[in-house]
């Protein structure tokens, strides 16, 4: 009986405590320190935050800010945080350990000194070997020998600080907190354990340091895969697309609906509680009402989170860094749940929970990603047998907007192309409508690719100019509308204005009013121009007879192209008078080169 009082006490301890660390991660970064240091229980209450959320909030915070909270941090969140902060690749940062272990000192000198001896001896030898050089004094042997540069703290081990390659461009300030550091815990270790600081002093000088460095990044890479950080070579394996049906062929995962809570670590608050957006996978998550399961999903979700931050080659010292992170995790598993479950099963909540207690999030990410892919695959076949690389074409051909798609998919991983509708020019695809959206655009380029193919075109004499799909099947439109088929290549200036005069005969509006502040009146500044139906209709007319297209084919694939083509149009002169013209600001139609230019 008091075994399951005790056993719920302790649960009890656990609830509380996470519903503490949640409130805290939730404050901004100023209240957080106070926050935790007010805490009747701050010891276990630091005691309890995931590595991963810890790391992130002395970051928050700021590292020399953090020194009380780094104090009462456990060795598993030391080590987690050097882990992380003193590598660079498979290389380890002597500077950064000159960094950190000054912060740790500052915070419990004691403390890391235990530590050091304990657990960290080796990576200690290995900071000397790459710090300072020592002689053995023989009891007959006259100091003196030894330099200036040494100094003693026994009169038995004489150091000396010195500077390896590689440090000729450090900073001053970098090299004399490096010298600090050293003095102040030799002296410290000198006078309280004189048998381990003879021992150190001593195996630092037989090190071997691409033997050590090697196993101490195994043995760092061995602790970071316990969280999901694997190794590149592996974790990059999260973008190897899979197909719907190949999830199903790898089978099911086990999720235990009455898991004992007290057995696990702390689950990582940070990635869920990021988690935002209306779409399949949060709304699923919110109808999960088992707390086991969604724990155990959670702990799932911070994996993946990790797994995406290895492969990506990231450092996550930051909340703003891990949300992308985060928002990419939860929009490639969003659009794995559409493309596996399908239209109607991904829009309920109910069905798409029991998906994903059933199979691996990695595996709906990879599935989601697959979706991404198949875009590129699309456009790098579509790329080999296209009319204008046939034809030596820059991308930028295809004007902004559908330069930017193009140039969204052709890298390695591909990405949306936003145009900064959400503040980035490009972003991670996040739902299926981005996919559709996507997919659309390359449908149209393609047909108009297509039709460029199926016209006779002498593309010879508009190289040199910017050329674009617009202003390219408009100058030929032109050349067609005003009898100049005598002549290739861009319009003169006196042929744009002949047909400016020609293709906006009538005002059909007025253009936007100035307001009059003296009166208090608007006034209209001059008159919009429409193109006609006429002028639409022989545009389309030249396309049908050099194509030998059907008219209705066209309007069916392009038509709306077109129009926003001829809105443009409007848009960029149809309030101008011929007088206004200037051939420097014309785009949308190719001009001789040298038109208009002083």
């Amino acid at each position: 009986m008091n075994d399951i009082k005790e056993h719920e006490t302790h649960l009890k301890k656990l609830s509380n405590l996470h519903n503490e660390r949640k409130r805290i991660l939730a404050l901004p970064s100023e209240k957080t320190l106070n926050a935790i240091l007010d805490s009747p229980q701050a010891l276990p209450l630091v005691h309890s935050f995931p590595e991963e959320d810890f790391y992130i909030l002395i970051n928050d915070i700021g590292e020399s800010d953090s020194l009380p909270l780094l104090s009462l941090a456990s060795n598993r969140q030391w080590e987690y945080i050097l882990d992380n902060e003193l590598w660079e690749k498979d290389r380890i940062d002597i500077k950064s350990i000159t960094k950190w272990f000054d912060l740790l000192y500052s915070a419990d000198t004691r403390r890391l000194i235990n530590w050091i001896k304990d657990e960290k001896t080796e990576l200690f030898e290995l900071y000397f070997y790459k710090n300072i050089d020592v002689k053995v004094r023989e009891h007959d042997e006259d100091p003196s020998v030894f330099g200036d540069d040494y100094f003693t703290f026994d009169d038995i081990y004489y150091i000396k600080l010195i500077d390896h390659p590689g440090r000729e461009n450090t900073e001053d300030d970098s090299l004399e907190l490096r010298n600090e550091l050293i003095m102040k815990m030799l002296k410290f270790i000198a006078g309280n354990d004189h048998i381990f600081y003879q021992n150190i002093l001593i195996e630092s000088t037989s090190i071997i340091f691409s033997e050590s460095e090697e196993e101490f990044y195994r043995l760092r890479n061995v602790r970071m895969a316990e969280k999901g950080f694997l190794p590149f070579d592996e974790a990059i394996g999260i973008y190897q697309p899979i197909t719907p049906q190949e999830i199903e062929e790898l089978g099911e995962k086990i999720i235990d609906e009455k898991f004992e809570r007290d057995t696990l670590l702390p689950v990582p608050i940070l990635p869920a509680s990021m988690l935002k957006g209306d779409n399949s996978f949060t709304r699923a998550l919110e109808m999960i009402d088992t707390d086991d399961v969604l724990q155990q999903i959670q702990i799932e979700f911070a994996s993946l989170c990790n797994r995406i931050v290895s492969a990506d080659q990231k450092k996550i010292k930051e909340k703003e860094t891990l949300n992308t992170i985060v928002k990419k995790a939860c929009g490639y598993i969003n659009i794995g749940v559409r493309s596996f479950a399908g239209d109607e099963d991904a829009g309920n909540p109910v069905k798409v929970a029991s998906m994903l207690k059933k199979y691996p999030l990695v595996n709906l990410f990879r599935a989601g990603y697959h979706s991404a892919m198949k875009l590129k695959w699309r456009v790098e076949k579509w790329m080999k047998t296209s009319w204008f690389m046939e034809k030596g074409l820059p991308l930028s051909f295809w004007d902004e907007k559908w330069m930017g798609v193009l140039g969204g998919l052709l890298i390695k991983k591909p990405l949306f192309f936003d145009n900064y509708t959400t503040g980035d020019l490009y972003r991670e695809f996040e739902s299926h409508d981005d996919i559709k959206k996507t997919e659309g655009i390359l449908n149209e380029i393609s047909e108009m690719d297509k039709l460029y193919s199926q016209i006779s075109i002498n593309i010879n004499p508009f190289y040199g100019s910017f050329l674009t799909y617009k202003n390219l099947i408009l100058t030929l439109w032109v050349r067609n509308y005003m009898d100049l088929h005598d002549k290739t290549g861009p319009l003169s200036f006196d042929e744009f204005k002949s047909f400016f005069h020609s293709i906006f005969a009538d005002p059909v509006g007025k253009r936007s009013l100035d307001h009059d502040k003296k009166s208090d009146k608007k006034t209209a500044v001059s008159d919009r121009h429409e193109i006609g139906r006429s002028g639409k209709e022989s545009f389309l007319s030249w396309i049908c007879t050099e194509t030998g297209i059907p008219d209705y084919e066209i309007s069916q694939k392009l038509g709306q192209i077109f129009e926003n083509i001829f809105d443009e149009i409007v848009d960029e002169y149809g309030y101008l008078s011929e007088e206004e013209l200037d051939p420097r600001f014309i785009n949308l139609f190719l001009l001789e080169r040298g038109e208009g230019e002083e």
